[in-house]
């Protein structure tokens, strides 16, 4: 390798396993789907955000932190998987939701369920004041004699990047194992950071893949700068670990607009319709926020004939299946 690891806890339950699609693959025509499985990394902390908290927990330790400081919406995955790996960890936790105070259902009880100490603010709030008040819990936390961590959202900053990098590792294993060399890895894009780690770990793994993120909120423009920017910032900090002949100036970025509907959080009929599709089929669960909007996408996209260079294409699932209840009378069941 041409790089070596940061230190890292294991948290995760990996590897995942890499499974065809092969119902869904035949009525949708095209390249066969792969599912990389990671909504099975754990029971109740299950997705992608484990993987990056991995590392990123690992640091806070390291620093001699006992307290955790993060953010998201009132349905945050990363806030959930969060507070409840704090709890393992023994880690005090920390959430600043953006959203209002509602009965406990879905990730939010599950935060309430760990112990989690929570904060609630408008959205026009939090982003005007995001610094200002990651600052104000530090030093909240500083003044009772607590030494705390803040994590950005969705763990995606150049440390958090490791976890997807991390991922790659076992895909390589995994195309060796079935005998496959996919052109196109797909996943939802939301923070950024899963995208990044994937788009350096695709080439430092020579994987001979091409990484699409599909944004689930914000716009290309948006993302082209979000991941780049975590890609430079992971540079940046871990240069004594990459070999100075990666070119992270030379990765290209990639992602596909248009499906982020009527908002954060907010799925179309046809997302929904897509959901249904996949847990008929396959017996797999998407959810409105994440994966159901990227996975119809990329579904589109192959009708579109976008990878049609290709025999066989990877969806990373990454969790998110208790976003799903609190939107469950959009189902129409």
């Amino acid at each position: 390798m041409a790089f070596s690891y940061p230190p890292r806890l294991k948290l995760a339950q990996t590897p995942t396993p890499l499974l065809l699609m092969e119902r869904l693959s035949e009525h949708v025509g095209g390249p066969r789907i792969w599912i990389k499985r990671d909504d099975m990394t754990g029971s109740a902390v299950s997705g992608n955000k484990i993987r990056k908290l991995e590392f990123t927990l690992a640091e806070a330790i390291h620093q001699g932190c006992d307290t955790i400081i993060t953010a998201g919406g009132v349905q945050s995955n990363h806030c959930r998987t969060t507070a409840l790996l704090c709890a393992q960890l023994g880690l005090n936790c920390h959430l600043m939701l953006r959203g209002e105070d509602i009965p406990p259902e879905g990730n939010l009880l599950l935060d309430r369920l760990a112990d989690a100490e929570i904060t609630f603010y408008s959205n026009i709030e939090y982003q005007r004041r995001e610094e200002e008040l990651f600052q104000y819990w530090l030093n909240h936390y500083a003044n009772q004699g607590n030494k705390a961590y803040a994590v950005p959202i969705g763990a995606s900053d150049g440390i958090g990047l490791w976890g997807y990098i991390a991922a790659c590792e076992e895909l390589k294993k995994d195309f060796e194992a079935h005998n496959i060399s996919p052109k196109h890895i797909v996943a939802a894009t939301g923070s950024g950071g899963t995208q990044g780690g994937l788009t350096a770990g695709a080439e430092l793994f020579n994987l001979g893949t091409k990484v699409w993120g599909i944004n689930v909120c914000d716009d290309e423009d948006y993302f082209l700068n979000k991941v780049s920017h975590d890609l430079q910032d992971w540079y940046s900090r871990y240069t004594k670990n990459i070999s100075s002949a990666f070119a992270v100036d030379e990765l290209s970025i990639n992602v596909i607009d248009g499906y982020v509907g009527p908002g954060y959080a907010r799925a179309t009929d046809e997302v929904f319709a897509t959901i249904k599709l996949a847990a008929k089929l396959e017996g797999v669960i998407f959810d409105p926020v994440y994966t159901g909007k990227a996975f119809h996408g990329m579904i589109k996209e192959i009708e579109r004939g976008r990878f049609s260079d290709s025999e066989d294409i990877v969806f990373i699932h990454t969790g998110g299946i208790f976003g799903l209840f609190p939107q469950r009378d959009q189902l129409k069941l």
